[in-house]
């Protein structure tokens, strides 16, 4: 059954599309309208009865029958009839950030141009300058994208594909029980970006093929000793076949980073020169075993990314990584006060179920507009409804936070004694995107040099997959948050994943104060921290660096620490 949000998609689409072949312009506008009223309905409109819908805020005869035919049959005739008209490469265009139905209008009914390879190349050709509405900044900002778009193609979150590959996974393990089978490559190392689905398995190439037959995936093809096939929602997936006594090392070998592996190598043939009781042709029962024989101390398969992770037996291990375990609260979240889903009290609930010891609101600030900034007579009325929470829920404990805006000057989005008014300030960067690296370095350290300024939020303000962030110096931010003691946010959002995983070694050398938080808009979100703790552990983050696993004890000592400071 189709959500709101979904439904919301559909009359959205139809809207685009009705302005790029220049129809009903005053229709048009109706359903963009009636799509962002469907979004904000509090009621599901698969949950109304037919003759109700009409009477919803926002919503008309016509849109309300239009909404019954995709309720009743998933379709939308006025809709699939333009998608028909459309070709292939428009409705791809309407992918590419910064190219509105109008635009794309142009593009197409003006240029000529039906596909994103002729749209590229016209960027190269500064053939777009010509046309009304595309400047020089505009034409660049397009060419851009495209290249983004183009080079994330077939990608997926790790978060995304998590399921499914391990779902595909156990298929195997359950149907050849006596048989060796695994995750295998970037797919097992949980790398951020997957570009497919990989297992390796010592069932014969035959059954195979016949167990991908049986699930239904297609175009399937034996390329050496591997098998390609593709899922039916269009997934790649390969599946590599080995001799059980190949198994450990061709596992092993998939699932490290080159520069990891490149130093593994270098010590185990210096290992391997100091045994020589050894047989070459040793295989080994597990990686375990394996780490053992190169004198080096067991890693995980998410961890196999640095080479300076890589411990030798000789030397005593270093403190553990990260864990799930080690988290002991969510720090940045956000309640149904500005953008989020549900009430403070429900996420502190939430919280206490799952045995955290304390919860950071961070509700965003006034320039959000349109995520519904809290202004300042509404925080005080949140600092009111928060210490009554905090009576009736204690020992647990809610600390009152912003996510203030940090604006185009680098300043935040509050008065002195509004940000004072906090337990702490949670600095981003939401607007004006675009910026070049001086830009942007400007706005960030003039807001981390702000007395305020607790945490950094989002670094780059990366999307992945969508977004690639604003240029930055990495080092010299992490340099100015050493030297103004500012935690740096790790974000767990799967699509943010900011501050990358690979900056984490040099703010520990600098000893910042790193801090995984989900950014979560709903209890639900609060999963998303498994995520960001995956990509620290990359990174070599161990619990004493990091904010969100202080103890309720602990954070109030490091508050009432920085507060003395500034």
């Amino acid at each position: 059954m189709l959500d709101n949000y979904a439904i919301a998609d559909q009359f959205s689409l139809l809207a685009k599309l009705m302005d790029i072949h220049g129809e009903n312009s005053f229709k048009a506008k109706s359903y963009a309208s009636a799509a962002f009223s469907i979004e904000k309905l509090p009621v599901q409109l698969s949950d109304t009865p037919r003759e109700k819908i009409a009477g919803l805020k926002g919503i008309g005869d016509s849109t309300s029958k239009k909404i019954a035919e995709l309720l009743d049959t998933g379709k939308l005739t006025v809709l699939d009839e333009l998608i028909v008209k459309t070709p292939h490469g428009i409705l791809e265009m309407m992918q590419i950030k910064g190219l509105g139905p109008k635009k794309i209008a142009t593009i197409w009914k003006e240029m000529g141009i039906e596909s994103l390879g002729e749209l590229l190349y016209a960027c190269n050709e500064n053939r777009l300058l010509m046309y009304k509405g595309f400047g020089e900044k505009t034409q660049e900002s397009v060419k851009q994208s495209i290249q983004f778009y183009n080079a994330n193609k077939g990608q997926f979150l790790y978060a995304e594909i998590e399921s499914f590959a391990q779902q595909l996974e156990n298929f195997f393990i359950n149907r050849f029980p006596d048989q060796q089978t695994s995750l295998f490559g970037d797919t097992r190392r949980q790398a951020i970006i997957i570009t497919k689905v990989e297992l390796i398995t010592t069932t014969s190439l035959p059954d195979i093929q016949s167990a991908l037959e049986t699930l239904q995936f297609q175009t399937i093809q034996t390329e050496n000793e591997s098998i390609h096939a593709q899922a039916p929602d269009g997934t790649k997936v390969i599946v590599h076949q080995c001799l059980p006594d190949e198994f450990i090392q061709q596992l092993f070998t998939s699932t490290c980073s080159q520069l990891f592996l490149d130093r593994f190598q270098q010590l185990a043939e210096t290992a391997k020169a100091n045994n020589s009781a050894r047989e070459n042709n040793h295989r080994f029962k597990s990686e375990a075993e394996l780490f053992q024989s190169a004198g080096i101390h067991y890693l995980p398969p998410n961890q196999r990314e640095l080479p300076d992770a890589i411990q030798p037996l000789s030397n005593s291990e270093s403190a553990p990584v990260i864990t799930t375990a080690d988290i002991k609260a969510v720090i940045h979240s956000h309640s149904n006060w500005s953008d989020g889903l549900h009430t403070i009290e429900t996420m502190a609930k939430a919280c206490i179920e799952k045995g955290y010891e304390y919860l950071v609101i961070s509700d965003h600030s006034k320039s959000a507009f349109y995520a519904n900034g809290l202004s300042v007579d509404r925080i005080r009325e949140q600092h009111v409804y928060i210490d009554e929470l905090n009576a009736s829920l204690s020992p647990f404990h809610i600390f009152k936070s912003i996510e203030c805006d940090i604006l185009s000057d680098g300043s935040l989005d509050y008065d002195n004694d509004t940000l004072n008014s906090f337990d702490l300030v949670i600095a981003s960067v939401h607007s004006n995107l675009k910026m070049t690296e001086e830009k942007a370095m400007q706005r960030l350290l003039t807001a981390i040099q702000h007395p305020a300024t607790a945490i950094l939020g989002h670094m780059t303000g990366r999307l992945l997959l969508s977004r690639p962030g604003y240029p930055i110096d990495h080092k010299a931010i992490i340099d100015a948050c050493a030297d103004n003691q500012v935690v740096i946010e790790i974000n767990a959002h799967p699509r943010r994943l900011d501050l990358d995983w690979s900056w984490i070694p040099y703010a520990l050398e600098k000893n910042c104060l790193l801090s995984i938080d989900p950014d979560a808009h709903s209890v639900e979100g609060f999963e998303d921290i498994r995520y960001g703790v995956i990509a620290a552990q990359k990174g070599g983050l161990t619990a004493r660096h990091n904010l969100s696993s202080f103890t309720l004890d602990q954070f109030r000592n490091w508050l009432m620490a920085r507060k003395q400071r500034k």
